[in-house]
């Protein structure tokens, strides 16, 4: 096992009784990348963190950060780490400024520069981080959990669902924050229920489905193996000869149809060369697409990730 490799999980299972929460789960998370981790609730997403951070024992396998074991080394990897809960317990008598001096020294020292740079960039001010947490907005408890996570400078940042609570200025600076933190040689695993913002963010993606790993890919390979969508409008009507191989007529109207095809393009804009087009789009497989391909045999009303 590599000492570098920032998560590696072996053959992990978690048991509740009777019910398994994780079935024999192997994943490994390379320095520097933002890996995205994704599926509905109850999938196992966050059995699957808390684990890595020490909170839960698998009942076989083992788990590892930088290659210490997560139950049993866990104080040598809080030094490296940064995680941001879900709902994050917060201590509402406390002041924000309390909570993060309290979490500085949990994790090693606080870094004054770096906690400042952090505070400004997700507007949290002097007089916000006065105040007793028991005041903060839900917005703003989230703020702050992703500063206490940060402010030591870690290596690595476990995030569930970090951009709840956030308006959208606020996950813009944050998406900033992360790229910058992964160009910098950090790596940041996180979970999250706005599947755009992991299309943006993540070269690779593992998908859960009740406690098993189902694919665990880069996006543009998955991509990839999803067909495309062509929507082309003919200026004199749809030729009744129109042929393209391994192609899919979706709907024909009104001198427009919506055309399913491979990934490859080229042959059917040499056919389309011998017709007078209007108007041609592409539209490319989104992550959602391919996220609901893998759950299209579910109930529907599980899907809310």
């Amino acid at each position: 096992m590599s000492s570098g490799t920032p998560i590696e999980i072996k053959s992990v299972t978690k048991t509740y009784g009777s019910h398994v929460a994780l079935e024999n789960m192997n994943l490994s998370v390379k320095a520097g990348e933002i890996f995205g981790f994704l599926g509905p609730n109850g999938a196992g997403k966050t059995t699957a963190i808390r684990i890595l951070t020490g909170f839960l024992n698998p009942s076989s396998g083992s788990a590892y950060i930088f290659g210490m074991n997560c139950w049993r080394q866990t104080v040598c990897i809080n030094k490296r780490i940064g995680f941001v809960p879900d709902l994050s317990s917060l201590y509402d008598s406390s002041t924000g400024r309390e909570l993060l001096y309290y979490f500085g020294s949990l994790h090693g020292g606080l870094d004054q520069k770096n906690l400042k740079t952090l505070c400004d960039s997700l507007k949290l001010s002097n007089e916000d981080l006065n105040r007793k947490i028991r005041q903060y907005s839900h917005g703003m408890k989230r703020k702050l959990a992703i500063i206490q996570a940060m402010q030591h400078q870690p290596d690595l940042l476990i995030m569930d669902e970090p951009t709840q609570g956030l308006d959208p200025l606020t996950q813009m600076a944050l998406f900033g924050m992360l790229k910058s933190f992964s160009n910098d040689g950090g790596t940041v695993f996180f979970s999250s229920h706005v599947l755009s913002e992991v299309e943006n963010l993540c070269e690779r993606v593992a998908i859960i489905r009740e406690g098993k790993l189902i694919v665990i890919e880069e996006i543009k390979e998955l991509k990839s193996r999803k067909r495309q969508v062509a929507k082309i409008k003919f200026k004199s009507g749809f030729p009744l000869k129109f042929d393209l191989k391994g192609s899919t007529i979706i709907s024909n109207k009104n001198n427009e149809i919506l055309l399913s095809i491979d990934h490859d393009i080229n042959p059917l804009i040499k056919i389309l060369s011998n017709y007078e087009i209007e108007s041609l789009s592409i539209e490319e497989p989104s992550l959602e697409d391919i996220f609901l391909d893998y759950y299209k045999d579910s109930d529907h009303e599980s899907l809310s990730i």
